[in-house]
């Protein structure tokens, strides 16, 4: 974590102490008080419905050793080390970016629609066979989240895995402007935030803004297939001698999958310019096997062998809700994917649970998909098409949106197999009577659809 004295920071974000010595060590940032450390920088953040300058006594009473405070605030706190910033976000960020600059460390910048958590976990795990590596944690990875991942390292740190995320334009631009990344990332381009931004095309530009902070000389790693990437790459502000390598399935791209197989417990696959290594991913779909060769190549970048990278593939543990394998007391198999979701991101999910082998029934548990703008009810009923009696038997829907993709799979799906809930107890009861012992439940929704409580539901009550 950051140790600087008072001083040291007060002149990095162009603050002024007060009621403090200049010397006075901090120790670690924090914005919460839930998870204040003795010694830390207290962050007073300004959200919709709270202002964190209520709760600076708080941060002081459990082991603050000083705070941000901004100049338009009443009311701070007598007696205790302040520093009196403009904006304490601005603040943060400049703080982060000035810490970042400070260190030797390799940055290495993830962004993409889907899939970015699992890459930047994979390029974790992969340069950990060597390095000394620090990586976003949860979903720290906005304007606030991201500068504290930074401030979270300690100094002795070789490299750092940040997931960049974005809801609109120029929040990429942001978060890579801080972070300069040595190396930069897009998984792919798919359909998430299309009520902010309009279009595919919108969605692309909007991630090649990672591009605007790379550092000269950088590795711009990102998926070839994707022919909107080729087509704004061109005209994308990029740094002087940018190296790139491209992966996807088609062939012309650098790195190139072959043979891939499923598994419950994985997937396999041979890399066409690596003969003779055979990568195995504890973790199972093709769409993982495209952010598996993500890793792979920032691992070659920063010199490691096939085998090394191999053995950091294979020991990667994704984070939670995502393609996250679960048993039930009963024996039940739980794909739990409820993090989020997209249409590309179902799509995939569903694939894999096709594609899975051994089960008696497999069963479809799906939420709205969130902020996809005007074609949304399309999006959906596209899902409910993709979906095939003969290899997932049953579907369980829940949400208003929902309802779009239960009316289509029904055109296809024998009676008695498609159901659609507007109430997520009934759905949980609903399915834990059909699934059974020998049974494969993948269960995915948008974040607020809070589907992993379905999950809990199932894990206690499958037959």
């Amino acid at each position: 974590m950051i140790i600087r004295t008072l001083g040291e920071i007060a002149r990095i974000v162009s603050g002024t102490v007060v009621n403090g010595s200049p010397s006075i060590v901090v120790k670690g940032v924090s914005k919460d008080t839930r998870t204040i450390e003795q010694g830390n920088l207290y962050v007073p953040i300004i959200g919709m419905r709270f202002d964190g300058h209520s709760f600076a006594g708080e941060a002081f009473r459990l082991g603050a050793s000083a705070s941000f405070w901004q100049r338009d605030h009443e009311g701070a706190p007598e007696g205790v080390p302040l520093v009196l910033v403009d904006d304490a976000l601005e603040a943060l960020q400049q703080l982060a970016a000035a810490y970042r600059q400070q260190l030797p460390v390799k940055i290495v910048g993830v962004t993409g629609s889907n899939g970015k958590t699992t890459t930047k976990d994979m390029i974790s795990s992969v340069l950990s066979v060597k390095y000394r590596v620090h990586k976003t944690e949860g979903n720290l990875n906005t304007d606030i989240g991201l500068p504290l991942t930074i401030l979270q390292m300690d100094e002795q740190t070789e490299y750092a895995v940040l997931e960049m995320g974005m809801r609109g334009f120029g929040e990429i631009e942001l978060l890579t402007k801080i972070a300069r990344p040595d190396a930069a990332v897009i998984t792919m381009i798919g359909e998430a935030h299309l009520e902010r931004l309009g279009s595919r095309e919108g969605i692309a530009r909007a991630k090649l803004e990672i591009l605007s902070g790379l550092r000269e000389d950088g590795l711009f790693v990102y998926n070839g297939d994707e022919p909107l990437l080729e087509q704004f790459l061109p005209n994308t502000a990029k740094p002087a001698g940018m190296r790139t390598i491209r992966f996807g399935w088609q062939d012309g791209n650098d790195l190139v999958p072959e043979q891939a197989r499923v598994e419950t417990g994985g997937t396999r696959f041979l890399v066409k310019s690596e003969p003779g290594i055979e990568l195995n991913i504890p973790i199972p779909g093709r769409h993982n096997v495209l952010n598996a060769l993500a890793a792979m190549a920032i691992g070659k970048h920063f010199g490691l062998s096939a085998e090394e990278i191999a053995s950091g593939l294979h020991a990667v543990r994704s984070s939670g809700m995502r393609i996250e394998l679960e048993k039930a007391p009963s024996g039940l198999t739980i794909i739990n994917d409820a993090y989020n979701a997209s249409p590309s991101s179902t799509r995939a999910a569903i694939q894999l649970l096709a594609e899975l082998e051994g089960y008696r029934n497999k069963i479809a548990i799906l939420g709205d998909m969130l902020e996809l703008g005007e074609r949304e009810a399309e999006y959906h009923r596209q899902i409910g098409k993709l979906l095939q009696p003969e290899k997932i038997g049953y579907l369980f829907a829940y949400g208003p949106l929902s309802k779009h993709t239960a009316e289509a799979a029904a055109e296809t799906y024998p009676p008695g197999r498609v159901f659609w809930f507007a109430d997520k107890e009934q759905l949980a009861a609903a399915a834990a009577n059909v699934a059974g012992p020998q049974d494969a439940v993948l269960v995915k929704g948008s974040r607020g659809m809070s589907l992993e409580e379905v999950v809990d539901r199932l894990k206690r009550h499958s037959r």
